[in-house]
Order: C-alpha cells, then structure tokens, then sequence
C-alpha cells in the first residue's frame, strides 16, 4: 500500500471515529461535567470550608491550616478542602444519576419489563430443579 492511500485510509480512519455522535455526546459531557466540578469546587472553598473555619478553633482560614513537623511544613487544610469538595461532588453526581435518573426511567417506562417467553420457561425450569433437590 503506497504512503498515500494508508495517509487517506488513516484520515477516514479518524474522522468516522472523531464524528460518531457518542464521541461528541461525550466531550459535551466532559465540558458539562468540568463547569459542574468548578460550581462544587466553588460551593466548598467560599461557602462550606470558611463555614467550618469558624465553627473549627484557629487563627487562620483553612487553606493555612498546617502541622510543623521540625523544619518542614504539611499543609492539610487544602486537602481538606478538596476531600470535601470531593464528597460533595461524589454525593451530588449520585443523587442526580442513581436516584434522580432512576425515578424517571421508572416513572416513564411503569415498571420492569413483562418476561419473554423464554424467561417464563428458564424461571419454570430453575423452579422445577429446585424442588427436586
């Protein structure tokens, strides 16, 4: 194969990859997911961690929260920020996909499914063995 048909091979290659219409879903959901991480992000450093930076004894706000160990310094308060901003983030992707979701695909559907026929017969099958045991 000459460089030129495998160059142009590679081009439709990538370009019926690039354009499917799941790969744009996903960059769309990518950017979504990206804007919805700086809101939470926001969410924790200026509303929740100042929050408990009062209520937590000290002097300083929390991204200055440190422990000395002789001449090195261990910042935790911005990981604390983060772990938090984390859990928010973990618990809000949950409830909006697992539970949010969930209820409207079963509000919208009205419930599982009926069996197909071959279900019925693999379910008469399993509970016929299990009654000869």
């Amino acid at each position: 194969m000459d460089p030129k048909t495998q160059a142009l091979s590679l081009f439709d290659e990538f370009k019926s990859f690039a354009f499917k219409g799941n790969v744009v879903d996903l960059a769309v959901g990518v950017i979504i997911g990206g804007a919805f991480g700086k809101i939470i992000t926001s969410l924790v450093d200026n509303i929740i961690m100042p929050v408990v930076s009062v209520i937590l004894p000290g002097d300083a706000g929390y991204k200055d929260w440190a422990i000395k160990a002789g001449e090195k310094t261990i910042p935790y308060g911005a990981f604390l920020g983060d772990v938090v901003s984390f859990l928010i983030l973990a618990a809000a992707l949950f409830f909006f996909i697992v539970k949010f979701l969930g209820w409207l695909m079963k509000s919208k559907l009205g419930g599982p499914p009926a069996p197909t026929p071959d279900q019925l017969l693999l379910t008469e099958i399993r509970d016929l063995l299990k009654e000869r045991r």
